[in-house]
């Protein structure tokens, strides 16, 4: 009987218009926790305590900036984290002309600081950041070194905000349309290191038409049923058997 990395060895090495969507497990092997593990923040003035979903929402960083960026820097930014085997990996599919795209639920810049070109980045990225008012950009370590609790501009002094996808605030529609364009597009989809329940990005899934859709995932999924291949273990432990 066929073993799953060999099956997905051949998958690999017959495609020629693959797309992978990749999720918090890509970069937890980089020592960067999923956000949603963290603890939440008891806030005493309000004699309350706020999930982690809460804590990155529109309405905390509007209610409460300090509370909001006081987290976003302790829970979301990992400055020092490095690529692992997973987007070197990938970086090496893309080089091989294979792997067409990147689509990534994460803020993090490892598929780029590893040479991955076409990165769709479905929530942002914490290396970008913009006045709300000039709209001065700020890249990752110029944003670190601005006033805090609340970040301000240094040109008009308004609030900088990072340019992440919050809760209760929609993708931008030009990344959701480019994802959705190359998944429809793909022949095979690689979707690793997410349970696929967030949406709307979850939803692209949907919009694969192509031969193979392999799960990597620890856990299972609700889109097990529908895959040709899946695999219950850590990403980047499974790319690490395949050859390229």
């Amino acid at each position: 009987m066929e073993s799953k990395i060999e099956k997905l060895q051949k998958i690999i090495d017959s495609s020629n218009n693959i797309v992978f969507f990749g999720g918090a497990g890509v970069s937890t092997e980089s020592n960067i926790p999923d956000f949603r593990s963290a603890d939440g923040i008891f806030n005493i003035k309000l004699n309350r305590k706020f999930t982690p979903e809460e804590l990155v929402s529109h309405t905390m960083y509007k209610k409460y900036p300090e509370d909001f960026y006081n987290f976003y820097r302790e829970k979301l930014i990992y400055k020092d984290a490095k690529p692992n085997y997973a987007h070197k990996f990938l970086a090496k599919l893309e080089q091989l002309g294979k792997l067409k795209a990147v689509i990534t639920q994460n803020i993090d810049t490892l598929h780029e600081d590893v040479g991955s070109k076409n990165v769709i980045k479905l929530h942002g990225s914490v290396d970008s950041n913009s006045c709300i008012c000039c709209n001065k950009k700020y890249n990752l370590m110029e944003f670190l070194s601005l006033t805090r609790p609340i970040p301000k501009c240094s040109e008009c002094n308004s609030v900088v905000k990072p340019d992440v996808t919050l809760y209760e605030e929609q993708l931008f529609d030009n990344v959701f349309e480019s994802a959705e364009y190359f998944i429809s597009e793909a022949d095979t989809l690689i979707v690793g290191g997410t349970s696929l329940i967030v949406y709307p990005a979850a939803n692209l899934v949907h919009y694969f038409k192509g031969k193979n859709l392999v799960l990597i995932n620890k856990a299972m999924t609700s889109y097990d049923s529908f895959a040709t291949l899946v695999i219950n273990d850590k990403i980047g432990e499974v790319f690490k058997k395949i050859i390229i």
